[in-house]
């Protein structure tokens, strides 16, 4: 597969748009219509010779580029600041997609300054890797691979409450796919680490880049083989199998384990 050759484009000759960060919200131009990225030649706030522009794909024709800026940007006509996971429900998706990308980038961006081999500086040497100045060690952004699971028992599913959640809304199992395990097994693993159950019948639903900070959720569809639910008191504050009737509130519609639950409600 080709590398993505670094770039440096010339602003003044197409529009670009701007994916403006302070931490975790995103500057977004908002008017009686609606919320929208920022497009233009030239960026909406003045940025420092410090600040490093990020390299993204062209978006309906139009270059895209990210930069992390060092405070809120406020009081500025016609822009807000919105955090990343509430700019789903007012981007369209692939706006959003695109954030999440450049939000994955400027996270990596800020924690490979150095690298791990010598400490040695690192210099971008294409849009998506660095390269040691001193040794030449090449990295490239790292993802932490994630599943979530749907587990069925006749006319239920196998719902959690996590204590990291930060609502009251019920999820699915999930958990980080370790070295060395396929991710079938990790499916196994986890369901069994956090409930105890055992699954059979493991297959595969769909994924989701995570960009908080840089995850790609794995789904899938299993069917409960055996045990008796007994939650794992250090990661979950409950565990219960829910039905249509007793649903408790659920995960926000960006998360592909609200797209799980959804097309068991729909099924």
């Amino acid at each position: 597969m080709g590398k993505s050759k670094r770039r440096d484009y010339c602003l003044n000759d197409m529009k670009c748009y701007w994916f403006i960060f302070c931490k975790d919200d995103l500057l977004l131009q908002h008017n009686e219509y609606g919320y929208a990225v920022p497009c233009s030649d030239t960026p909406p706030v003045k940025l420092a010779e410090w600040h490093t522009l990020i390299n993204l794909p062209i978006m309906d024709g139009c270059q895209c580029k990210a930069v992390r800026v060092d405070a809120p940007i406020i009081n500025l006509d016609g822009f807000e600041m919105v955090g990343l996971r509430a700019s789903f429900d007012v981007l369209p998706k692939e706006y959003y997609d695109m954030a999440g990308k450049a939000a994955e980038l400027l996270y990596w961006d800020a924690s490979s300054k150095f690298c791990g081999v010598c400490g040695g500086p690192m210099k971008f040497h294409t849009d998506i890797s660095k390269r040691c100045t001193n040794c030449g060690k090449e990295v490239w952004p790292q993802l932490a691979t994630a599943i979530i699971v749907r587990v069925e028992r006749g006319d239920e599913i196998l719902m959690v409450r996590a204590r990291n959640f930060r609502g009251a809304y019920y999820g699915l199992v999930a958990g980080f796919v370790e070295t060395g395990e396929t991710l079938e097994q990790c499916v196994e693993r986890e369901v069994w680490e956090e409930t105890h159950i055992k699954v059979k019948n493991i297959r595969y639903f769909g994924s989701q880049p995570w960009p908080y900070p840089c995850g790609l959720m794995v789904a899938f569809v299993a069917d409960y083989a055996g045990g008796e639910l007994r939650r794992d008191a250090s990661e979950l504050s409950d565990a219960r199998w829910v039905n249509r009737n007793n649903m408790p509130d659920i995960p926000g519609r960006a998360s592909i384990a609200r797209q799980l639950i959804d097309d068991w409600l729909e099924s």
